[in-house]
This record gives C-alpha cells, structure tokens and sequence, in this order.
C-alpha cells in the first residue's frame, strides 16, 4: 500500500497505458474515453503531491519537485489528449496506437523527473523519447513529416550519444552516478568530471531546445502533424527541465559551467527571438519561440538560489499553459490538419470571435504582458537573478522581451485588423470552445493570483537548494 501511494501518478499512468493497449488490440477506433481516464490522473497527481522518500536503492526520488512536475505533465497530457480526439492527419485504425505512445512518452517523462542517478535518467529519457520517435511522422501522406521524423530521430539519437559519453566520463572520474555524491566531485580540480557533466547537461539541453541544440525544433513543429506539435512543444520540456534542476544544482559551484550556461541562454532568447521576426507559418514562429522561451528559463537556474529554482519551475508550468492555449487555437483552425499561416488567421475575429480571443490570451502571455501568467513568470524570473552577478543577461532578456512583442502580436493583429477573402465561419463545437475559454481563462487566474502555484514551486525549490 505504501508503494502505491508514493507512486501514484506514475502506476496510474502506467495502468492507462496497459489499457490503451488492451484496447488497440480489440477495437482500434475507440479513444474518446482516453481524455477522461488522463483526467483522473491529474487527480492521482494532485493526492500524491505530500508525498516523499527515497526508493529504489536511492535511485528513485519522491520530493516536492518530482510530485510537482509530475502534476504539470499529467495536466499536459489531459490536455493534449482532448486537443487529439478528432486527428484527421491520423488513419482512424491507427488513433489509439497514437494514444498509447503518447502515453508512454509522458509516463517516461514522469519517471524522469524522480530519477536521481545518472543511468536511471538516461533509461527515463529514452522511454520519453522513442515513442515520440515514431509519433512525428505520423501524419497522413505528408512527406514533411517524414522529414521531420528523421531529423527529430537523428538529433535525439546524438543526444543520447552525449548523454551516455557524458556519463562515461563522470563515472569515470567521480566513481559514482548518484546525483547525491557527484557534488564534491565535480568541481575546477577534475576537469574530467565537468567535461562529463556538460555532455550530459546537453542531452537535456536538445529536449529544451536551447542553443545550439535547436536545430530540430522548427522543422519538426512545421512537419509533425498539429496536435503533436502541441505535445512536443510542451509536456518533454517539463520532464526536461526536472532533471536539469536537480543536475545544475550539484554542478552549481563551478562558476565556469555558470557563465557557459548564461551565455547559452542569452544566445538562445536573442537567436530564437530574431529568427521569429520574419516567420509566416504559426507553429514554426512557436519553435523559434521556444528557443527564446528555452533561455527565458535558464535563468531561475543560473540565480542559484531557492528563489530561482521556484521561478523556473514556475514558468515552465506557465510556458507549458501558454503555448496549449496557442496550439488549440491553431488545431481548431485546421481541422484537416494543414498548417497555419498568418494569412489564415485575416478575419479570425469576425469567423471565430472565441478562438480570435484565446489566441490573443495566449499570444499576450508569451510576449509577457500584465495581467497574464507570462507576465507574472517572467517577473519571477528576472527578479531572482538580478544582482546575483548576470544583470547583464537580465538586461538582454528583457531588451528580447521588446523585440518578441513584434511577432507575438503580429498574430493578434492579422486576427483582428487584416482584411480576409475567407467569409465561411470556423465549426466550433460547444466543448472545443469551451475548453479554449478554460485555458484562457487559466492563463489569464494564474497571473492574477499565482500565489498557490508559486508556493509549490518555492516549497520544490527550498528541498533542492535551503
């Protein structure tokens, strides 16, 4: 009983997969019952959050940070898992094994987040990974994402080369993988063990898309199919980002890794945020800005403090609402699946009023305008690290903030003031629009009144850095 109630969202999650199974194997057209059963899991989430303690000779821990993530992923996949209940890019026979693969991707990512020795995160990460692998190119007759699956598998696959050449070396030189121990011995005396840590560092960089590990993003986002770019945009950068805590907080003392960390990340919100600029396919402007947003969060880590930790996993969880927000307005917009343009959004307001203003919602709130979640995120982020020894990268993240604003309300303004030749209104259904206006409206509560989820996220951080 004990074990079941410390690993509660990860045995649900997992019971769910064995029953996306059973049913692929009976009846291959029956998946709109897959959207509630993730709903309850966010509710096991929820009950599992107090819980903590160390299993799996301490290679599996139970803190407040992996419940936490644990909750935004499985709140992530109730979400994706609504936004796929049509795929029209997918064959009907093959939609649960669609499910079932996305599925395991998130049960990856949960484990993940608990994991803390290196092998074990190495074996969670690829669980995550190579469901999504086979997940890309999915999308019915599209040469695109073909494309785009062998580039997501030929990236994912040099990271995984990194990740494990990274270990090798730390094992190496530290004699031991546990997260726990590598602090004495990781420091500027065993050059050996930094270089080891960064390649592993780089494995989790290429799930975050920061530079330069972004190659991939922008392609995969335009190539994969809609609603899998929904999933790839959001719920493995939260897996991603748990394990990177814990590894920067046992690397933290090396000023070296530090200011290589906050150079990355300037880099990444300058490059992401320029590339943006001169986009016209909506999802590939979302992946260039998740490079900027993947810099964005660094940030809280490289404060170094209680304080930092909490905004980061703050505004991965915000990120996370906020780009769900975006993608379920341009999955309403493509029924059939086909990308949208800037062009496509002329006259949104006049088509569909409700989806003209969730966009705008989620638009605002990546560019970081009051009173949305962004807003409130990024204030978090900035002030945690300022007069910490980065001011300047506080500046330059603050300078992108302006030059985001082109691009992200260049979606709103194509939406609302440009003329359209498109007279015919959107069909959107009662629940579809229902569950925009929930998102808009969780977007837009959580930068009012972010209190309760930001205590969670200062009580995970005050466990990995008092």
């Amino acid at each position: 009983m004990r074990f079941m109630i410390h690993f509660g969202p990860e045995l649900y999650q997992f019971v769910l997969i064995c029953a996306i199974y059973a049913v692929s194997v009976l009846d291959k057209k029956s998946n709109q019952w897959i959207a509630w059963a993730a709903l309850a899991g966010v509710g096991v989430a929820a009950l599992s959050l107090a819980n903590n303690g160390l299993f799996l000779y301490d290679a599996y821990k139970i803190d407040a940070l992996s419940q936490f993530f644990k909750l935004v992923i499985a709140v992530g996949f109730f979400i994706v898992a609504l936004n796929g209940k049509v795929l029209s890019t997918v064959d009907a026979d093959k939609r649960v094994d669609y499910f079932l693969l996305l599925a395991i991707s998130a049960w990856g990512l949960m484990l993940l987040c608990s994991a803390v020795e290196m092998m074990t995160m190495v074996v969670c990460l690829e669980i995550s990974s190579y469901s999504l692998y086979a997940l890309v190119p999915i999308r019915a007759g599209s040469r695109e994402a073909a494309e785009a699956g062998i580039k997501y598998i030929l990236f994912g696959a040099a990271a995984s080369a990194f990740a494990l050449m990274g270990y090798s070396f730390v094992l190496a030189s530290a004699h031991t993988s546990y997260l726990s121990l590598l602090g004495p011995a990781l420091s500027v005396a065993n050059p050996m063990g930094m270089f080891g840590i960064t390649l592993f560092l780089s494995s989790f960089f290429y799930k975050l898309a920061l530079f330069p590990f972004h190659f991939w993003c922008p392609d995969v986002y335009t190539g994969t199919g809609n609603e899998t770019a929904a999933f790839i945009a959001t719920i493995p950068k939260v897996g991603a980002m748990a394990a990177l805590i814990r590894l920067i907080h046992v690397a933290s003392p090396n000023m070296a890794l530090t200011d290589t960390l906050a150079i990355l990340a300037a880099v990444s919100i300058t490059f992401g945020n320029i590339a943006a600029l001169v986009q016209t396919d909506v999802k590939r402007l979302l992946g260039y800005s998740s490079i900027a947003h993947a810099g964005y969060i660094m940030i809280g880590l490289i404060a170094g403090t209680a304080a930092g930790i909490a905004a980061s996993t703050f505004y991965t969880m915000a990120y996370m609402m906020m780009n769900l927000t975006c993608f379920w307005v341009v999955c309403r917009m493509a029924p059939n699946g086909g990308n949208v343009s800037l062009d496509d959004l002329s006259g949104l307001h006049q088509r569909a009023p409700m989806l003209a203003f969730v966009l705008a919602v989620g638009a605002f709130a990546l560019v970081g305008l009051p009173p949305t979640v962004g807003f409130t995120g990024k204030l978090f982020l900035l002030s945690s690290a300022w007069g910490r020894g980065y001011d300047w990268l506080i500046i330059v993240a603050a300078i992108n903030t302006a030059f985001s604003i082109f691009y992200y309300l260049n979606l709103v303004r194509y939406a609302y003031t440009a003329e359209t030749i498109q007279t015919k209104a959107i069909d959107l259904s009662r629940s579809a629009g229902a569950v925009a206006m929930i998102l808009a409206g969780l977007v837009l509560l959580l930068g009012c009144l972010p209190a309760f989820v930001y205590d969670m996220a200062f009580v995970a951080g005050k466990q990995i850095l008092p």
